[in-house]
């Protein structure tokens, strides 16, 4: 309940701080950023991230291992040091990188080692990979101000953003394309769902 309750301030914020946003680019519209993020399987995070407003593109990936261009079946062997992420571009003008990074926090169990659910191993960790200091302070910040809303640690990484690899394309846009594979149907579908609840409670606040 918690969670929900905070989801929906998040996304009133979004709501109600996005003209307020707009208005000040106006004279100048803002280029598009990134934000790369790990909180367990890739293709989750990317279909939760695809229905928020200002988000451009979700790219599944793979980033912070020492193996050159490796591949799904290396990645998931633990032998490459690399975690499963999501590349997000988003126009700040519309959501900012401290609200993906509230998002986050909700998307996901940032207190479990190694784990989410089911999907165990260091690929699954919990991770933000910063691309300059003031996303690195912004992460940090909102790190120790999430800790409040958890029971145990947050054992979220922060670490600098050395390479991304893009996956294969079978599992970009994974959700749209596999409506109804198992782990679709049983674990992103609910998530989605519970999503849009939030949203539309808010739409009716």
């Amino acid at each position: 309940m918690k969670s929900a309750c905070y989801l929906l301030a998040v996304l009133a914020v979004l709501a109600v701080g996005k003209e307020t946003i707009m208005n000040a680019a106006e004279t100048k519209p803002a280029a598009t950023q990134l934000a790369t993020l790990g909180g367990g399987c890739f293709w989750c995070l990317e279909a939760l991230y695809e229905t928020f407003d200002g988000v451009k593109a979700v790219t599944s990936g793979y980033a912070g291992g020492h193996k050159t261009d490796p591949t799904y079946k290396q990645v998931c062997s633990e032998t490459t040091g690399h975690a499963e992420v999501v590349q997000i571009e988003f126009d700040p003008a519309k959501i900012t990188y401290e609200q993906i990074l509230e998002i986050f926090w909700e998307m996901h169990d940032p207190t479990t080692l190694n784990r989410q659910g089911g999907d165990t191993g260091t690929q699954y960790r919990s991770v933000i990979m910063y691309y300059d200091d003031a996303q690195k302070k912004a992460a940090e910040k909102s790190k120790a101000a999430a800790a409040s809303r958890f029971k145990d640690p947050i054992v979220t990484e922060i670490v600098p953003l050395k390479k991304f690899y893009v996956a294969k394309d079978y599992h970009q846009d994974y959700f749209r394309k596999n409506p109804n594979a198992p782990y679709c149907a049983y674990v992103i579908s609910p998530k989605l769902q519970k999503l849009q609840k939030v949203k539309q409670s808010l739409k009716k606040g």
